[in-house]
């Protein structure tokens, strides 16, 4: 599923850019396509609660998703590619809210780390990040929407494979979103998740634009998306969990959120290669650090029965700020080129202060 997420990720804004959408409409289509995402998500990871059939339906989404890329190619115009992003957008939004509900139940009871599992999502995110690079070198930006629908084939394949969560331990299922939103700390948790994901809205669809822009080649653009990601793996697997547990989930978050302000201050103000590799592993803080602390509160806070749900709302918060930001990055980007980047450093600031009253709801630890 990371792999097809990695093949397409840096480089399927630039394809829709590259057939003839400029960058105003490119940030209408992805925050649109973002907007779709969170409310696919709240419907899909309710629904799959409700009817005790979370790796069924994940099975379902990843299908119709490896079928709906392969329309990306023959797209032409802003009509075609919003409503093929929208739909594609419907099937991909469940998948990672189904997933991460699957792994949390089974690593509460087999007792092993989510981090683990993740990690290895995102090596293999890696991997076919710097496949796609080489391809896209040798074929064309194409080659990143074939090899995505590939890649979803064999994850729909993989998912049928999938420990479903017992129905014993799934009773609380008819109790609805209303027990969570009733949770100041679950609520506050969401708010802070929204604000600092978000921020990544400029990076996800501008970034690569920008570096090729200023000459960057592909197969360097790899390297510095993959680097990123690679920071992703070292902190899922090794140093994330150790933080955590030192520092607390609210510390782990503060961490997060000053990380990305300072990684958004520097890609606001250089394009040169050496200081874009040196701030890209700070990803590993400000998206795997504050994942891996978020999954830790709501595995210990969300009732039996409302995994999917719990996952689906905490989507549907971070996918409305980063749906917002989003649409509004494109206008940014034209109006402003780079020192766009070095707003999300505003935005992340704002989640701070959310941190500190999370840590005074709940003792975490």
């Amino acid at each position: 599923m990371y792999a097809a997420y990695g093949v397409a990720s840096p480089f399927l804004p630039a394809y829709v850019n590259a057939r003839g959408i400029p960058a105003g409409e490119l940030g209408l289509v992805l925050g649109a396509a973002t907007a779709m995402r969170l409310l696919s998500a709240a419907f899909v990871g309710r629904l799959a609660d409700f009817l005790q059939a979370l790796r069924t339906t994940l099975v379902v989404c990843v299908a119709l998703a490896s079928v709906v890329t392969l329309f990306y190619l023959p797209a032409h115009g802003f009509s075609a590619f919003f409503a093929v992003s929208l739909v594609q957008a419907l099937a991909l939004a469940p998948m990672t809210v189904l997933a991460d509900a699957l792994t949390l139940g089974n690593a509460r009871r087999a007792g092993f780390e989510y981090g683990w599992v993740r990690g290895t999502g995102s090596a293999a995110f890696i991997v076919a990040t710097l496949v796609s690079g080489q391809f896209v070198a040798a074929y064309g930006l194409k080659a990143a929407v074939y090899l995505q629908a590939l890649f979803l084939v064999f994850a729909a394949l993989a998912a049928t494979r999938l420990a479903e969560i017992p129905r014993a331990e799934r009773v609380a299922r008819r109790a609805g979103a209303t027990v969570l939103l009733r949770m100041p700390a679950y609520r506050t948790l969401v708010a802070i998740a929204a604000l600092v994901l978000g921020s990544h809205a400029m990076h996800d669809g501008f970034a690569v634009i920008r570096w090729t822009a200023a000459g960057i080649a592909p197969g360097v653009v790899s390297l510095l998306w993959s680097e990123a990601v690679l920071a992703e793996v070292v902190v899922f697997f090794f140093l994330g969990p150790r933080l955590i547990t030192r520092i607390g989930p609210a510390g782990a978050l503060a961490l997060a959120a000053f990380a990305a302000i300072v990684r958004w201050s520097v890609m606001g103000a250089t394009v040169e290669v050496g200081w874009l590799s040196l701030i890209q592993p700070l990803h590993g803080f400000t998206f795997a650090l504050l994942h891996l602390a978020c999954m830790r509160v709501i595995a210990r806070i969300a009732p039996e029965g409302l995994e999917g749900t719990a996952q689906a709302l905490y989507g549907t918060g971070v996918g409305a700020v980063g749906a917002a930001l989003m649409m509004s990055s494109g206008a940014l980007y034209t109006e402003l080129g780079g020192a766009a980047f070095s707003i999300m450093s505003a935005v992340c600031a704002v989640a701070l202060p959310l941190i500190l009253r999370l840590a005074r709801l709940s003792p975490l630890h």
